[in-house]
């Protein structure tokens, strides 16, 4: 059995990207196999790697490739959160050229990956839904852990926090902040796993705070498995996106205070800049005031670390 490491940009690590017209038949479904492989890559001094990606023609004839996505987490694996970031890595590892439409099967989404000049690709998540689907809990505002949240589901649920309720007064301290904000956001994350009913110890919903302190922009900082993320997940920049499009969610509303320039953007189609620790997220949204369309993530890259990695022989990856 052979897999291709690729980096997407923004990723906190490489994903390992397993092809499946190279496999057995089956499917990431034995966490005894997975285990196997985790322990080869550690030995192998891949460790790093905490994303698995299987990759291959679609079922559906409306998609060029299927993807199912793994994330490894301390003490098991999730197999039910969606990548965007693994998404567009095993898009690159397969080399296909031009516009790449690809059935998300861990959540059911339909994700196109166009190239754009110079090497990026735009990230489209293409799932039509009424604003108020995006609420699962049906209210745009929670409180969760003393705190005013939204939560918001298009591709995976986030929680999202006014970093000013953290008393993160500027970009600078939000990207500063340490272990005691971390800590609040991890209990603001448990909570809202328990009121979804959602295992605690999984990798979901995720957890951002965000904050408006320039005009046209707003400033994210997310938390991953293992703490804080470098950047923001693909994903996260989808989710928070889409959350801005929806009437009273703390997103619309940092949102409309970062400047008169998204106010006087059309809600048929809105940009806006994401800050995060390791650079700018250009994001856009097509939506009237009660349907999204479809959200953008613009400008990622990805490259492969390594081709034909050969992986134990005995574990079989099933689909």
């Amino acid at each position: 059995m052979i897999g291709d490491v690729v980096q997407a940009e923004g990723a906190p690590g490489p994903t390992l990207v397993l092809h499946r017209d190279r496999l057995p038949a089956g499917a990431l479904a034995s966490c005894a196999e997975l285990t196997v492989v985790r322990r080869w890559l550690e030995r192998t001094g891949r460790g790093g790697i905490r994303k698995l990606a299987l990759i291959g023609t679609s079922a559906d004839p409306s998609c060029d490739l299927d993807y199912r996505f793994v994330q490894c987490l301390p003490d098991g694996f999730d197999f039910r959160t969606g990548c965007g970031h693994s998404l567009l890595a095993a898009v690159v590892g397969t080399g296909r050229p031009g516009a790449v439409r690809v059935r998300a099967v861990t959540t059911g989404d339909t994700v196109v990956c166009v190239p754009e000049p110079h090497g990026t690709y735009t990230v489209r998540l293409e799932r039509v839904a009424a604003t108020a689907d995006l609420l699962p809990t049906g209210r745009p505002a929670d409180r969760l852990g003393g705190l005013t949240v939204s939560i918001v589901r298009y591709g995976n649920p986030y929680v999202f926090v006014d970093a000013r309720d953290l008393g993160l007064d500027s970009d600078h301290a939000l990207f500063a902040a340490g272990p005691p904000v971390l800590g609040r956001l991890i209990a603001v994350r448990a909570a809202a796993a328990r009121l979804l009913e959602m295992p605690s110890r999984g990798a979901l919903p995720k957890v951002a705070a965000v904050g408006s302190y320039r005009p046209g922009r707003l400033s994210v900082r997310a938390v991953t498995v293992s703490g804080w993320h470098p950047a923001l997940a693909l994903t996260g920049g989808v989710c928070l996106a889409a959350g801005t499009a929806v009437p009273g969610t703390l997103l619309s509303r940092l949102a409309l205070d970062s400047g008169p320039s998204y106010e006087a953007c059309p809600r048929a189609a809105r940009s806006l800049r994401l800050d995060t620790p390791s650079g700018p997220v250009h994001v856009s949204t097509e939506a009237t005031a009660e349907r999204l369309r479809h959200v953008a993530v613009h400008g990622k890259r990805a490259r492969v670390l390594e081709r034909a990695v050969p992986l134990p022989w005995r574990i079989r990856v099933t689909a």
